[in-house]
């Protein structure tokens, strides 16, 4: 229903209220006469038009511009010079249809109705701006939110920007390792790489992708890091069968086993083992990542680009709903945890 269609269902159905309240109050004194009731009729499409004709002053004159308080006294004003315009229009209607005696004996209490019609009016100055107020409230909020929308979708394509050179970077390190030691390894590795960065430029056009994708993309990256570690990389997963129904952020889950490897088990000498780890709990994904190895003060303090990242997609993308969580387990292994809510909407973008 559109604002304009609005306005006349209130209007009409305000004025006809205001004539049944009459009409009821008149009958209490006396009963309902024909002229009674066409002086009803008559207030009622002069309430009407009048006050159309108040409304689309206060649009031209852009009132509703101003704050409350400076309105107050044009709409005290206002509702005084349009009662007696009111009541010029009501007894000369009423003087043409009857004899004019018949509209004397009004006369005596002409004041008093004409503050109360006064305050009819001001109340429909109230209700008016009050309405005009809401709906442009709700207007800016809607604007606010598409502005809010349109500032994180560019600082997560900014962070996804950076986050793929960064991946690229440390697995063309991982590939210049092999290239001296085992050239067919390092063929291998990059076939691999290919088949990697192909889905995650695929990936990498979408906010969320499902959780299957994500598992994919990190088996496909520790096959790579297998072909440079052997035998010193060990992977234990441990999946709830529910995780399936959650979308993560591209690359989330990555990052954070890329990290172990770099920071726990490339340092090991004996190199050491990585558990994935998720569990579904009502509406919440908790991923877990445990890796050999120790986590460093300045590590934990500053974090590396990796975590930062994920940390700031986390809170562009669901807010406080979502949190991070890097700490030592034990002198010989780090944690790391994430928790996020279901996502139902689209994640095409």
């Amino acid at each position: 229903m559109n604002k304009q269609k609005i306005y006349w269902i209130c209007q009409v159905s305000g004025w006809f209220l205001f004539v049944l309240l009459n009409s009821f109050f008149i009958q209490l004194e006396q009963e309902l006469s024909s002229q009674i009731i066409t002086g009803l009729v008559v207030s009622f499409f002069i309430g009407i038009s009048t006050s159309h004709v108040y409304r689309n002053f206060i649009i031209r004159s852009g009132w509703l511009k101003y704050g409350f308080i400076k309105l107050i006294p044009r709409f005290i004003i206002s509702s005084l010079i349009l009662s007696l315009v009111y009541y010029l229009l009501y007894f000369s209607i009423i003087s043409f249809l009857y004899e004019p005696t018949l509209s004397v004996p009004k006369l005596a209490g002409l004041f008093a109705d004409i503050l109360n019609i006064a305050f009819v009016y001001f109340v429909w100055s109230l209700i008016y701006f009050l309405f005009n107020f809401i709906e442009n409230y709700k207007k800016e909020e809607i604007k606010n939110l598409k502005w809010e929308a349109s500032t994180k979708e560019i600082e997560l394509n900014r962070l996804k920007s950076q986050l793929n050179p960064h991946f690229m970077f440390n697995a063309m390190n991982s590939i210049r390792a092999l290239v001296d030691e085992n050239p067919q390894k390092a063929k291998n590795a990059i076939t691999q790489l290919s088949n990697i960065l192909r889905n995650t430029l695929q990936m990498g056009r979408k906010r969320l992708i499902s959780f299957d994708e994500e598992l994919s993309l990190v088996r496909d990256y520790l096959g790579l890091e297998f072909t440079r570690y052997e035998e010193r990389l060990n992977v234990e997963y441990k999946l709830d069968p529910l995780s399936i129904q959650f979308k993560v952020p591209p690359l989330m889950i990555q990052t954070i086993v890329e990290n172990a490897i770099k920071h726990g088990i490339a340092k090991l000498i004996k190199g050491g083992k990585i558990e994935i780890q998720t569990a579904v709990k009502g509406d919440f994904l908790f991923i877990t990542v445990i890796n050999d190895g120790k986590l460093k003060e300045e590590i934990n303090q500053e974090k590396g680009f990796g975590i930062k990242n994920t940390i700031e997609r986390l809170s562009l993308l669901y807010g406080n709903n979502a949190t991070f969580n890097i700490r030592g387990l034990n002198e010989n292994k780090v944690i790391t945890e994430i928790k996020i809510p279901k996502y139902y909407e689209s994640t095409d973008n």
